[in-house]
């Protein structure tokens, strides 16, 4: 009997993001290497500034990386096309959207356009997928609202409903809990595992909810000033990965409550 080997959806072989101009180069980190397969979630965190939101936008080709390689699906990033990528891929950035004055049910419906004809028609199938991600985002109350009338929590579940109805094997966010309470935190955080666990997709996400990475995450990736590091869970836990994450004059980190505790 055949066992069904689940491939490698983006892979990094010695990669280094920042920012190049004319004049400089600025490198944010440089030697990250990873490889996450199909039907994994993922959580990047690291300390405010590491470069967590640069490394997403350089695995969505938003920005050039600096050295290495980049692979989705075992093809290089820099060789595929943008409507090749749009269906791979979906993003969910911090930035607001400049889509404001759309409604909500527009602004997820929009997830549909690289699979839409020349005039943008939504078929029965599209509809289907698009009521999908309302429920599995709880937003049905919200659907005739316009997005500027929406609380910065209520518009982050859009934004998500929005990356799954592009219904992409693969999806980047970037802290997809802002300005969420706890109990919308653990809500999103619980239906990006499910995502993963029963319909396959691949998740990377940055987040600062170090503590429910741990108990989620199948995989982590720690940014550090000196390392990035790649592992799971409880290997990171062994290796002293986030002892020395923030400065401990404050919090420390317990490696038998796999959790921050106050000093």
């Amino acid at each position: 009997m055949k066992v069904n080997k689940k491939h490698i959806a983006i892979q990094t072989k010695d990669l280094s993001i920042g920012y190049a101009s004319k004049k400089k180069t600025t490198l944010i980190s440089e030697g990250i290497n990873f490889s996450i397969k199909q039907g994994e979630l993922v959580s990047l965190v690291g300390t405010n500034g590491i470069g967590k939101s640069t490394l997403l936008r350089t695995l969505a080709g938003m920005q050039p990386l600096l050295n290495g390689s980049i692979s989705i699906n075992r093809n290089l990033l820099n060789n595929i096309s943008a409507l090749d990528l749009a269906n791979d891929l979906s993003v969910v950035l911090t930035e607001t959207p400049a889509s404001q004055n759309l409604s909500v049910l527009e602004l997820v419906s929009l997830g549909r356009h690289p699979y839409t004809n020349w005039i943008g028609s939504i078929s029965e199938s599209d509809q289907v997928i698009i009521n999908s991600a309302i429920s599995a985002t709880k937003i049905e109350d919200l659907l005739n609202y316009k997005c500027y009338e929406l609380s910065d929590g209520q518009l982050q579940k859009v934004l998500i409903a929005r990356a799954l109805t592009q219904d992409t094997p693969l999806i980047l966010l970037d802290e997809p809990t802002t300005h969420l309470d706890i109990f919308h935190r653990a809500s999103v955080l619980k239906l990006l595992k499910k995502l993963a666990s029963e319909n396959g997709k691949t998740i990377l996400f940055s987040t600062h909810e170090i503590d429910l990475a741990i108990q989620l995450s199948y995989k982590m990736i720690v940014m550090t000033k000196d390392k990035v590091f790649f592992d799971t869970p409880d290997n990171l836990i062994k290796q002293g990965c986030f002892d020395n994450l923030f400065p401990m004059d404050s919090i420390e980190f317990n490696r038998e409550l796999k959790r921050f505790v106050l000093k």
